[in-house]
C-alpha cells in the first residue's frame, strides 16, 4: 500500500476516532497527475451531502500533457462508499467537533483509494503534550543508545 498523497496536519491537528476506506470519483487526467506525485490533501474536508460523501479542497495538478478536457485542480470529488458506511459517517460527523478529514490516497489493485478518518479537533494545549511525550521518547531512545555504545 504506497501512499500517493498524506495529509501530516491531520494527524497533527486531530484525534483520530475511526478510519474508513473509500474509493474516489476521478477523471483521467487526475489519474495520470496522481501517478506523477502531483497532489496536495492538506487543507481537504470531507462532507456528507444527500447520501453521499464529497471531498472538498483537494488539489490535484492539472495534467502536464493535458488537453482542453483537462479537470479542475480543486473541484469537489465524491467518494464511493456503503449506504451503511455513509449513515455512520453521517452520525459521527454531525456531533461538534468532528470533522472527516482524509489522511492520505493510495494504491490499491490500480485504483485510487482515500482513507478518510473521523477526527476530533485538538486544542493547542494538546498539540503541545503530544509534542512533549514525542521529544520525551526520543530522549529516551537518545540515552539508551548512548548506554549501548559506552559499554
Amino acid at each position: 500500500m504506497a501512499d500517493i498523497v498524506t495529509n501530516h496536519k491531520a494527524r497533527r491537528d486531530y484525534h483520530i476516532l475511526e478510519t474508513f476506506e473509500a474509493g474516489i470519483v476521478l477523471h483521467g487526467t487526475e489519474v495520470k497527475s496522481l501517478r506523477a506525485g502531483k497532489g496536495q490533501i492538506a487543507d481537504a474536508f470531507a462532507r456528507v451531502e444527500k447520501d453521499e460523501v464529497w471531498l472538498y479542497n483537494a488539489h490535484i495538478d492539472e495534467y502536464s500533457h493535458g488537453n482542453l478536457q483537462n479537470h479542475q485542480p480543486k473541484a469537489p470529488r465524491k467518494l464511493l462508499l456503503h449506504k451503511s458506511e455513509i449513515r455512520k459517517l453521517f452520525g459521527l460527523a454531525a456531533v461538534k467537533g468532528n470533522a472527516l478529514v482524509p489522511l492520505a490516497f493510495y494504491w490499491k489493485n490500480g485504483k485510487v483509494k482515500v482513507a478518510l478518518a473521523v477526527g476530533k479537533g485538538k486544542q493547542q494545549f494538546d498539540k503541545r503534550e503530544d509534542l512533549k511525550q514525542r521529544e520525551s521518547a526520543r530522549e529516551l531512545k537518545r540515552a539508551t543508545m548512548q548506554r549501548f555504545k559506552g559499554k
